[in-house]
């Protein structure tokens, strides 16, 4: 493997265009969140089938002195969103993964742009304007951009289940066939949308003109969002989770992320001391496999909206309590896995700029093209995180008005004991905790 090495900071995305907006931005001296607000608009355009700015965000900062940041820019499902108005639609088993009734919470990433471009003005000196950050995803937006090979083939594999849905033949489908790998893409509605945020700010995704053309869009498609569910949302800054590990000091996000359980299995396998084992050894392999079933039936009995949990996230990573779940793992048998939570459709990006300030950072909409659904004026292809609530009143994770949905999310960053730091993350649901792991491993 042959590194790569940068004097004024370095950019990973799995989108060039996205890395080089990030790019831009470093050498014109804007700093990491600054390049990451860039990167991330150019990402929601470039990189449709898997991003768009229907979805949610989660960000982990460091600046040298300074301590751990984080913003989550998480929606909540909408008010109405209530096991009888699904039963209403005649929905009462699951909630469907595409259309109207699987837009049902509010798309949180723009105000973690918001938040983000506050927060560097405020803490890391930025200066350049919104209008630039934006720049690069605008002229992609209007002028087109090149079809990837993975675009092309997901649009035709799903072709035929997303036809149907409001706006996505028109957007993602050239005369009712998947757009061929090359050919330009365009999407000029988007465009406009993007201009108005960056002439109005945000803030006005929400609670501003914008917001109420987003709104009277999903009511009219058959969505239970409504505009006061845009006005009541806010990115939060958080303070990250901590896990003092042998190697280095790892952080990762707070819940609705499930951030803890990469955070934990790194923390069991650092108390079982596995240096005796070759990486690629089959008694590594089943250590590494065991400590993610431990982690995971920690997720899947107390992860969810932290304003309902029973326990702070943190305390599942105490030496004791990893201790306790390291003593549980059968150094010779395996046990059963439980059960999945979401599929492989994210994207995972990380910034570094020249004074050491880094991002690591996940964008999302949860299933490939989220709902499926795109609104018609603004052009915003929305997400269908909450098809992962449970209609179930029993459940973790039932659905409720206002709650915000489990996310498999979790951007990782460490601080190792020599000063270096590392930004890390992957796309990949239930297995972004096993890819994450491998980066310390």
């Amino acid at each position: 493997m042959q590194p790569k090495w940068g004097i004024r900071g370095m950019a990973v995305a799995p989108h060039s265009l996205a890395s080089q907006s990030a790019l831009a931005v470093l050498r014109e001296g804007g700093n990491a969140l600054e390049a990451m607000i860039s990167a991330a608009a150019t990402i929601a355009v470039v990189y449709p089938h898997m991003n768009s700015i229907g979805g949610d965000s989660f960000w982990v900062i460091h600046a040298p002195g300074k301590a751990m940041g984080g913003i989550d820019a998480c929606g909540g499902a909408a008010g109405l969103a209530t096991r009888s108005w699904y039963q209403e639609q005649g929905i009462t088993g699951a909630i469907p993964f595409r259309g109207p009734v699987a837009a049902n919470t509010v798309a949180g990433t723009i105000s973690g742009w918001g938040a983000a471009f506050d927060l560097s003005k405020k803490s890391l000196g930025g200066r350049l304007p919104l209008s630039r950050l934006l720049e690069d995803a605008i002229h992609y937006a209007e002028h087109g951009v090149p079809v990837t090979h993975s675009q092309s083939a997901l649009t035709e594999k799903k072709r035929v289940e997303l036809s149907p849905q409001p706006g996505f033949s028109e957007t993602f489908l050239v005369k009712g066939k998947s757009p061929a790998t090359g050919s330009v893409f365009y999407q000029k509605r988007l465009a406009n949308t993007l201009r108005q945020i960056a002439k109005k700010g945000t803030n006005d995704y929400y609670r501003g003109e914008l917001a109420e053309l987003i709104a009277k869009e999903l009511k009219q498609l058959g969505s239970p969002l409504r505009l006061d569910d845009l006005q009541r949302h806010q990115a939060k800054l958080i303070n990250p989770l901590h896990l003092a590990h042998s190697l280095a000091d790892v952080y990762n996000m707070t819940p609705p992320t499930q951030g803890v359980v990469s955070l934990m299995i790194l923390g069991i396998l650092d108390q079982l001391k596995l240096k005796q084992f070759a990486v690629d050894s089959p008694e590594y392999v089943h250590h590494c496999v065991e400590a993610t079933k431990q982690a995971f039936k920690i997720r899947d009995q107390h992860i969810t909206d932290p304003a309902y949990m029973q326990k702070h996230a943190q305390e599942f990573l105490s030496h004791s309590f990893l201790k306790t779940l390291a003593n549980q793992v059968d150094r010779q048998r395996a046990l059963p896995w439980g059960a999945g939570r979401g599929p492989a459709d994210t994207i995972w990006m990380g910034v570094i700029d020249g004074e050491g300030r880094c991002v690591s950072f996940i964008q999302s909409i949860y299933h490939e093209f989220g709902s499926g659904i795109v609104l018609p004026k603004s052009g915003i292809n929305w997400q269908n995180r909450g098809c992962s609530f449970s209609l179930d009143p029993k459940a973790l994770n039932t659905l409720l008005p206002y709650r915000k949905p489990f996310h498999t999310l979790n951007p990782a960053l460490a601080l190792f004991k020599d000063g270096r730091s590392m930004v890390y993350g992957t796309m990949g649901g239930d297995d972004t905790n096993s890819k994450v792991m491998r980066h310390m491993h």
